[in-house]
């Protein structure tokens, strides 16, 4: 293998020595928003902190993708996803070690691809070899499609990916209960040896060290070698107040500017207001939804921990209502949906959004440090990286 560059690396310290050239490594998932952006943060920065050169990228990239001089008109060669500039950002990568995607993913591309009934796979592996080839030395992170079967119809879905470049995978699955083992088991049978290893996320944290215990092992006899077990985090699963306004199309009536406080929790004000402040003393960072007029019950969430509040139904606020928001600096957010509708938005909200608060990457540099151990994938990725 090649060797990489001695030149120092962003986060890499003095005088560490380069490692040898790993070529790349496959970040997948059995279905969508299961953490693989947070891992490829945590073990990026474990790879920089001993001296390993990495590179990153998404081959098929979200919809929402920008070039690289943010404007949307963009060549084949400029088309960054926003979460590998993100990635890049937090890590101090330059723009030379982050890696274009193929293809740009969304409703309309797909569409225009199937009416073309373009499947020729080989194109989109090809145009990623070149990629690969031009880029500095060093690990390159690939960031898979959402699923298993996601990107098929580009040619770059993960088992697709992993043949064509022979690369070696690392699953981050969500766990429930010993169900959750099923889609691991087909993600082995698609990509048989090369599947180097799965984490496991979204664990209730009262359930890690007895799945580390009991399951595990049980893990490795079906040839399934478990890197982590991470506990389910309520600030990697938040959403910012603005994207909940975004999504409800609502109306924000005060405090705009702190449309980038975090929601972890959602709470429903339709009780007597007796019972809600009591429920909303043991919950933190909500956000509330109830009637527009219900303002008892407005008031007593105001003096709780709520990020924000949502109004629902006819009727406009109090203007005493309004300056107590402003004065607490909690946003007051009015939507025409019902109740019912607010919640299930919310609800489907939360723990489906891109990773790209800073706050939430200095999380995840945590949590996969003190929850993943990647001795035996560093082994086989042939990186002297001490244990």
């Amino acid at each position: 293998m090649g060797q990489v560059s001695a030149a120092s690396q962003p986060g890499q310290p003095a005088g560490v020595p380069p490692a040898a050239d790993a070529s790349t490594l496959l970040i997948g998932s059995c279905e969508a928003y299961s953490g693989k952006s947070a891992l490829v943060l945590g073990l990026a920065r474990q790879l920089l902190q001993h001296g390993v050169s990495v590179r990153f990228g998404k081959p098929l990239a979200a919809s929402s993708a920008s070039a690289a001089d943010g404007h949307d008109d963009l060549s084949d060669d400029d088309l960054i996803d926003d979460d590998v500039r993100f990635v890049g950002q937090i890590l101090g990568l330059p723009d030379s070690q982050l890696i274009a995607a193929v293809h740009r993913h969304g409703p309309a591309d797909s569409e225009q691809r199937l009416l073309r009934g373009d499947l020729t796979a080989g194109a989109g592996l090809e145009a990623l070899r070149q990629r690969l080839q031009a880029a500095p030395g060093g690990l390159t992170l690939l960031e898979a499609p959402g699923s298993l079967c996601e990107g098929l119809l580009y040619g770059l879905s993960l088992p697709q990916l992993a043949r064509g470049l022979q690369a070696p995978v690392v699953l981050v699955h969500p766990w429930n209960d010993s169900d959750s083992v099923e889609p691991l088991l087909q993600a082995r049978e698609q990509l048989g040896d090369l599947l180097a290893g799965v984490v496991l996320n979204g664990v209730e944290p009262d359930r890690v060290e007895s799945l580390r215990d009991t399951l595990v092992p049980a893990f490795e006899r079906l040839g399934l070698s478990v890197l982590g077990v991470m506990p389910r985090s309520p600030l990697l699963r938040s959403v910012t107040v603005e994207e909940l306004s975004r999504r409800l199309d609502a109306q924000v009536l005060c405090c705009r500017d702190r449309l980038d406080l975090l929601v972890e929790t959602l709470s429903i004000g339709a009780m007597n207001v007796n019972s809600a402040m009591e429920f909303f003393r043991r919950r933190r960072n909500m956000a509330v939804v109830t009637g527009a007029d219900r303002t008892d019950i407005q008031l007593a969430a105001l003096e709780a921990s709520t990020q924000c509040l949502i109004l629902t139904g006819a009727g406009e606020p109090l203007p005493q209502l309004i300056s107590r928001a402003e004065e607490l600096e909690v946003p007051l957010l009015k939507v025409e949906h019902d109740t019912l509708t607010t919640v299930e938005v919310i609800e489907r909200t939360f723990g489906h959004v891109r990773l790209q608060e800073s706050v939430k990457a200095t999380y995840a540099f945590r949590l996969v440090e003190e929850h993943c151990s990647f001795e035996a994938l560093f082994r086989r990725l042939q990186l002297p990286v001490p244990s």
